[in-house]
């Protein structure tokens, strides 16, 4: 049998390349391998191939166990997997379900049953004292905040007092019938005794793909809300440690992103656009377990020290560098010009 660096790579996986030709000639493989994609011409296929081989390198890396769904998206429109590993397995959404939580709200905002300039008391009862979020750094409670304003720190600063503040309108079991009228049956909130309060709960990461597939596809909420969900999630206030940490502040524009994290799990989902504002890219990535290194550590790590987080952090600039050329004929959602101001 007579096999090259860049076939026997081709055999799958890298286990399978090291089995013929050994570490140092399996990593030859896969450089082959990707310089092979480089010489193609700019196309979601040749995008596809290249996150797939960052993805397998770098979540092998990482260590863990990893639930993954990663699309790009032809130019009619039609989106095919780049990644798809454990994609259907229930697991533990963390704070990346805020999202589904916040398309309750706006649900119901849609619906004309709230106003997002309505208002919700923050009593100091109310406040977790986590160190997370703003609202426990106030000091001074009760305060009226709007609905608009808890979704806004739902979403950029994760602020877990905002969960609490998004059931004084939409409690827990009206969240998960919300959902699951919309075709979510596994991404569902966990009720507690208080029936506007509830744990995080769970998720799959095909779900959590679905619902940012069909919020950029229009098929999720109304125009206004699904501009103003958006415009939330690409924020420059919003997550950066992951997927967008080696993006520069225009290119972290063009990427809606939501992080969750406890304990030993590390997730994290959203959508890239193309230079034309076009949803091009859709990742979900849910990652648990034994990473590289101390597990201790790793527990009480959220940073991009972590290794699961620093895996993102490299496979979010090569997954924007692979799709930021191409197109699709999805609809267009623009982002808001970036403004530099020094008070005033």
């Amino acid at each position: 049998m007579t096999l090259n660096r860049r076939s026997v790579f081709g055999l799958g996986t890298v286990a399978a390349a090291t089995a013929v030709l050994g570490s140092t000639g399996a990593a030859q493989a896969q450089e082959d391998a990707e310089a092979e994609i480089e010489r193609y011409p700019a196309s979601a296929e040749r995008s596809r191939k290249r996150v797939a081989q960052v993805y397998r390198r770098q979540t092998r890396k990482a260590r863990g166990s990893w639930s993954s769904l990663i699309t790009v998206a032809d130019l009619d429109g039609t989106t095919k997997s780049a990644v798809d590993e454990n994609a259907d397995k229930v697991v533990e959404a963390y704070s990346v379900n805020k999202v589904a939580v916040a398309v309750a709200v706006l649900d119901k905002v849609d619906r004309g049953l709230i106003k997002l300039d309505q208002t919700v008391t923050v009593s100091a009862a109310i406040v977790i004292q986590d160190t997370d979020g703003i609202f426990a750094l106030d000091g001074a409670y009760p305060s009226e905040i709007t609905v608009g304003h808890a979704l806004a720190n739902l979403l950029t600063v994760s602020d877990n007092t905002a969960v609490r503040l998004c059931g004084l309108v939409a409690p827990a079991l009206e969240i998960n019938q919300i959902l699951r009228d919309k075709g979510f049956v596994h991404t569902q909130v966990v009720p507690v005794a208080n029936p506007n309060r509830f744990f995080l709960g769970t998720t799959t990461a095909r779900e959590t793909h679905t619902l940012l597939q069909k919020l950029v596809d229009g098929q999720l909420l109304t125009p206004a809300s699904t501009a103003y969900l958006l415009n939330i999630l690409r924020a420059t206030a919003s997550f950066t440690d992951g997927v967008r940490l080696n993006l520069t502040t225009n290119e972290r524009l063009r990427v809606a992103t939501k992080a969750g994290w406890f304990e030993d799990g590390r997730n994290e989902a959203g959508i890239m656009f193309s230079e034309d504002n076009r949803a091009i890219l859709i990742y979900s990535m849910f990652a648990s377990g034994q990473f590289d290194g101390d597990k201790a550590t790793n527990d009480a790590d959220f940073s991009t020290t972590h290794p699961a987080v620093a895996a993102r952090a490299e496979l979010g600039r090569s997954m924007f560098d692979a799709v930021i050329k191409i197109t699709t004929t999805k609809p267009k959602h623009r982002a808001k010009v970036y403004r530099f101001v020094n008070g005033g």
